[in-house]
């Protein structure tokens, strides 16, 4: 392995001092690290979630056993994370989900799988569809039917979609899904119900609002989940936690109490260049890499939690803070009793005043989940994510139950005997739930964040031009990266450098200069675009 020369780092400092990076100012460690052993591994792989694990696995498959897997939590599957809840009827507590809780998209007869679902299965993880269409509707009166409203809004989408489809083929200017709706017709405006309808079609999905979200990326993204894969989503209640699959593929290449995982290990700097990358730790340590992958969230990064020692250049620094990071904040309620119709699994609330006030509530007492449970959970994003987790659970719980009064004022309805939701937006390794498209990002612009800066790699959901936001997004983001190094290392037998890979190969293209729209052309294996871009509207060319 070549060792790095420290004198890289001082020299790239100076000359790099005026155009301050992302962390917004200049570190310098090298004396540090010059008096510190390193431990050295040829990739250092930071990140224990979906991408990291799938990236590990990928530079195992190819023959690279030299690796270590860096997380700062006490488990193996980053957001994908569990607690445990309430009381079962023995007085065990059950096993409810923080954060990812569903696969979306499964696959089709004769076409691809979601590779999460083929985990799953591989798994026995439970898990039940989600019907959609199990869902009754409220307002501040109580009961109110307000169905209509759903064929209204699929029919102004699928104009959106439409339109979508002509800005992309077209490589016209994007604009915003608000933008998008108001054009094919659909304005809610002050209308609670149908803004309420809407969070249920668009927040819910995204954790962000439409005028927050492209038009040309926002449909593509759901499409080529839904289109590719299936329009079926399956809700995870396995009482093992949703993220035995990631443990499960994990301990396929590493052994028990393996060396090569440092869990409970936090990250503070990683120094980069040309020769290598060192990582520095909170306890004193250092690792000393001729390859790093970062998996951390886009949340992270924008949040400077680690420091980037040169700082980051520009072109991906203004890719890292305009992309999004949502939060999706699920609240969950364990009752005496089921008070609310057991056969039905969704309620969608409409508030009098404000848009996304405790709308969506889903019940895990309905037939196929966690019957017998009394275990209800309702769920907040954007704005109302924040304002939530900022408070106490006292102050939150208040709220919650002042909004079940309401939708049923013909109930008796008692305290939970158990409350608890996560805090995405200030858990410091995660700063957010996932990664949203937002107006006015192109292609070039996303690959930018994909990039990687020397040996310097970055993975996850939000690399995935195609399915950020998603687990299967960082499932493929991670494998790719894996498998570029791999064939940089010349250990991929399956996967030479020649260009004609799937998933590509070697160093990733970056834009020093970006163009104001996508070109047509740029959707491409390069890019991160594997699929025909006809097909993320539901035709063939």
């Amino acid at each position: 392995m070549q060792l790095i020369d420290r004198r890289f780092f001082v020299v790239v400092l100076c000359a790099l001092a005026a155009p301050l990076g992302c962390a917004g100012r200049v570190v310098t460690r090298g004396a540090q690290h010059s008096e510190t052993e390193c431990r050295k591994t040829t990739v250092a792989v930071l990140g224990a979630g979906v991408a990291g694990i799938t990236a590990a696995q990928a530079l195992s498959n190819a023959s690279v056993s030299d690796f270590l897997i860096v997380d700062r939590n006490d488990y193996i599957g980053g957001r994908v994370a569990h607690t445990n809840f309430g009381s079962k009827p023995d007085g065990t507590p059950y096993v409810i989900e923080l954060g990812a809780n569903w696969v979306q998209g499964l696959g089709s007869e004769g076409g691809p799988e979601n590779p999460i679902w083929t985990l799953a299965k591989k798994y026995g993880l439970n898990n039940t569809y989600s019907n959609y269409s199990s869902i009754l509707t409220y307002d501040g009166a109580g009961v109110a039917d307000f169905s209509d409203l759903f064929e209204t809004f699929d029919n102004a989408y699928t104009t959106v979609e439409q339109d979508a489809g002509y800005v992309l083929t077209n490589n016209l200017q994007d604009t915003s899904m608000r933008a998008g709706f108001s054009v094919a017709g659909w304005k809610p405006k002050k209308d609670m119900r149908a803004q309420a309808l809407e969070w249920w079609e668009w927040d819910w999905e995204t954790a962000w609002a439409p005028e927050q979200s492209g038009l040309l990326f926002g449909v593509a993204g759901y499409n080529l989940t839904y289109y590719q894969f299936s329009d079926e989503n399956n809700f995870v209640w396995d009482q093992r936690g949703f993220n035995t699959f990631v443990v499960g593929e994990a301990h396929e290449f590493l052994e028990e109490n393996d060396p090569r995982l440092l869990l409970e290990t936090t990250v503070t700097t990683i120094s980069y260049g040309p020769d290598g990358v060192i990582v520095q730790l909170q306890d004193g340590g250092c690792i000393e890499a001729e390859y790093a992958i970062t998996t951390f969230s886009v949340g992270v990064l924008q949040n400077n939690v680690v420091e980037f020692d040169p700082p980051l250049p520009r072109w991906k620094c203004e890719a890292i803070e305009q992309f999004q990071m949502g939060t999706y904040t699920k609240i969950f309620l364990q009752f005496n009793e089921t008070f609310w119709d057991s056969n039905t699994e969704f309620f969608l609330y409409a508030d009098d005043k404000s848009r996304g006030y405790y709308p969506v509530w889903q019940s895990l007492a309905a037939p196929g989940f966690m019957q017998d449970s009394n275990i209800i959970f309702v769920t907040v994003v954007d704005d109302q994510s924040y304002r939530a987790e900022q408070q106490s659970d006292e102050e939150t719980k208040a709220e919650v139950m002042a909004v079940l009064r309401t939708m049923f004022p013909d109930k008796e309805i008692p305290d939970p005997i158990d409350f608890h939701y996560p805090r995405w937006s200030t858990e410091e390794w995660a700063y957010g739930s996932y990664s949203n498209w937002p107006v006015g990002m192109t292609l070039e612009k996303h690959q930018n964040l994909r990039a990687n800066v020397d040996r310097l790699w970055f993975a996850g959901e939000a690399t995935s031009a195609q399915y950020y936001g998603f687990l299967h997004g960082a499932w493929f983001e991670g494998r790719d990266v894996g498998m570029r190094i791999a064939g940089l290392l010349g250990q991929d037998g399956n996967h030479e450098c020649d260009g004609n890979s799937t998933v590509g190969c070697g160093q990733m293209v970056d834009y020093k200069i970006l163009h104001g729209s996508t070109f047509a052309d740029e959707y491409n294996v390069e890019n991160g675009w594997l699929a025909s871009s006809f097909l993320t509207y539901g035709y063939e060319e």
